[in-house]
């Protein structure tokens, strides 16, 4: 039985339980690139076209070629996309702010940008930029004018709904300096703990609403696929150990998170399996429409369609001709979209799975997320 449709199963026998839908007014999220919304582009280099021409038809600041999973859930609340804190320019913060960037870890990284390839706006610095945040967007309401309309009402943050999807590069960044899979697993435990710490922290701010997205199968992206070539495979074609890390890590924050909703009970913690509904795409995509889940829609060279020396929108000189990187021709049936993120299709397909609580702990839906 896949793991896929043990999910389902599950769901079955524990059914949904239903409850009015809540009325969340603001969405506030940290996290990496699967949630960032404009804050790796305002901080270093903007991804650039074919990025965000499916949807946008522009690129839009986010690594897909549309909308990423929480733009999905803004959707889902009749809210506006959710803008970036680090972007300056005609932002609006008045039902959510997104402090989520690209390439950011949940403890402070050893490899920084400029000089390295990971975030500074690990999870202690988003929490930090909240914690300002928060103080100064009412400072800013109470002065009143045009940018107090801009800013959360005060009564936002104790109703907002806080989501979180974090974890995948502090995996990363334990496997490409070559640290062993023991090596890497043995670190998961500090990493879930400092995980532990900001949510705690983030409850103490006045937090109650929190949607908690696990970490997807790392080992069935190209930009694993690639670098690690020769470890085993499993039937879906992904990296058997790189996904047991992944399994490792997600079944230690599931603990973390049943910890946290019995030390805070007038709270809402929503574990979210979402490995399970990402894994689907690749074990089985003719069921769900996909086809090609291992090959980059937007990449270049060899069997997956990618290389770490050239990506999505670049260039590259082959036989003295210069050739753009640009989309595959369908992308509304392809899974990954250059490499390390998934296409807006996937995304949606995730999102309509997740959203019915048929993937949580507890089995709750995104609309009724306030009441786990």
């Amino acid at each position: 039985m896949s793991l896929f449709l043990f999910m389902l199963l599950v769901s079955i026998l524990n059914p949904v339980v239903s409850h009015k839908s809540c009325d969340f007014p603001a969405v506030f999220n940290l996290g990496d690139s699967n949630s960032d919304t404009g804050g790796y582009a305002s901080a270093f280099t903007p991804p650039t076209s074919p990025y965000g021409d499916t949807y946008f038809h522009m690129p839009a600041r986010r690594f897909s070629d549309g909308r990423l999973i929480i733009d999905f859930i803004a959707e889902a609340f009749g809210l506006p996309f959710i803008n970036a804190y680090l972007d300056s320019v005609g932002t609006n913060f008045s039902h959510g702010i997104n402090f989520a960037t690209a390439a950011s870890t949940i403890r402070l990284p050893i490899s920084v940008i400029p000089n390295g390839v990971f975030s500074p706006f690990y999870l202690g610095f988003q929490y930090s930029q909240f914690e300002q945040f928060k103080v100064r967007s009412q400072m800013i309401r109470k002065q009143g004018g045009l940018l107090a309309g801009l800013m959360p009402k005060e009564e936002y943050f104790s109703k907002a709904l806080y989501t979180f999807d974090i974890g995948q590069n502090d995996l990363a960044e334990g496997f490409f300096p070559n640290l062993t899979i023991q090596e890497v697993n043995a670190s998961i435990p500090d990493i879930i703990n400092k995980f532990s710490e900001n949510i705690k922290n983030i409850y103490n701010l006045g937090a109650r609403f929190f949607w908690v997205h696990n970490t997807g199968p790392i080992g069935c992206l190209p930009y694993v696929l690639v670098a690690f070539a020769s470890a085993e495979k499993d039937p879906a074609g992904c990296l058997k150990p790189y996904n047991e890390v992944a399994q490792y890590f997600n079944l230690k924050l599931q603990v973390s998170i049943a910890q946290l909703r019995n030390e805070f009970p007038s709270a809402a913690f929503t574990y979210v399996d979402i490995y399970s509904v990402k894994y689907s795409l690749f074990a089985e995509p003719p069921k769900h429409g996909f086809e090609l889940p291992l090959v980059t829609c937007c990449g270049y060279g060899g069997e997956y369609n990618y290389s770490a020396s050239v990506l999505c929108g670049g260039t590259i000189t082959v036989n003295g001709t210069e050739i753009f990187v640009g989309s595959c021709d369908n992308p509304p049936v392809r899974v990954v979209w250059d490499g390390i993120h998934f296409t807006e299709a996937a995304n949606k397909f995730i999102f309509d799975q997740i959203s019915t609580g048929s993937f949580s702990d507890p089995a709750v839906p995104l609309k009724q997320a306030c009441q786990s």
